[in-house]
C-alpha cells in the first residue's frame, strides 16, 4: 500500500514520485520511465480473472508457492523499475521477496501480461526485454482477443519461445498444462 506523502519538498527522484501516486494507480517505471495506462477492458479482465483461478488452484491450494493479481507493485529494483504484472507467481523457495506488509521487492519466478489496445509494444517489447534483463525465469504473454499465449523461457539470460498456443498454456518452470 503506497502511503501519503507529504510533499513539503518535491521529490528527487522517478522513483520517489512513482512511490508518492495515489494507491491503485495504473503506473509503471521501466529504465527510469513513467509509462500510465487506462483501466483495462472486459475481454481482459474475463481473461485475468480465469488465469488467476486456474494458476490459484494449481500454485496457492497445492502450497507451491504464492499467485497475486494486479495491481500490485514489483519492483525489481529500488531505483528505476516497479512494474504492475497483471499476475505474479512466486514459488516458495523464492518467497523471501515478497513483503507481506507492502509489496515485491525483486525478481518473481513467471510473470503474465495480458495485452491491451493501443500498448501492446509495452508488454511484448518493453516489458519483455526488462523481465529478461532482470532474469524473471517465464514470461507468459496473452491476447485476449484470441486467447493465444506466447510462453517465454529464460536460457542462458535470454528469453526463448517455448510454447504459442491458443487456450492453452505449458508451463515448464511450473509443470503444468492450463486450459482457459
Amino acid at each position: 500500500m503506497r502511503r501519503d506523502v507529504n510533499l513539503e519538498s518535491p521529490p528527487r527522484t522517478i522513483m520517489e514520485v512513482y512511490k508518492s501516486l495515489p494507491e491503485g494507480t495504473l503506473a509503471e517505471l521501466v529504465d527510469n520511465v513513467l509509462y500510465m495506462s487506462p483501466s483495462p477492458i472486459y475481454k481482459h479482465q474475463r481473461v485475468l480473472q480465469d488465469l488467476f483461478r486456474k494458476l490459484s488452484t494449481s500454485i496457492i491450494d497445492t502450497n507451491k508457492g504464492e499467485v497475486i493479481i494486479a495491481p500490485f507493485d514489483v519492483y525489481l529494483d529500488e531505483t528505476s523499475n516497479a512494474v504492475q504484472p497483471d499476475i505474479v507467481v512466486v514459488l516458495n523457495k523464492n518467497r523471501d521477496i515478497l513483503d507481506e506488509n507492502g509489496h515485491i521487492h525483486g525478481v518473481p519466478d513467471l510473470l503474465v501480461e495480458i495485452l491491451s489496445p493501443g500498448n501492446t509494444d509495452h508488454d511484448t517489447v518493453r516489458k519483455k526485454n526488462l523481465y529478461e534483463k532482470f532474469g524473471v525465469k517465464e514470461y507468459w504473454i496473452v491476447n485476449p482477443e484470441t486467447k493465444q499465449v506466447s510462453v517465454f523461457s529464460l536460457q542462458d539470460k535470454k528469453y526463448q519461445l517455448l510454447f504459442e498456443s491458443a487456450g492453452r498454456v505449458e508451463s515448464p518452470l511450473l509443470k503444468l498444462s492450463l486450459q482457459f
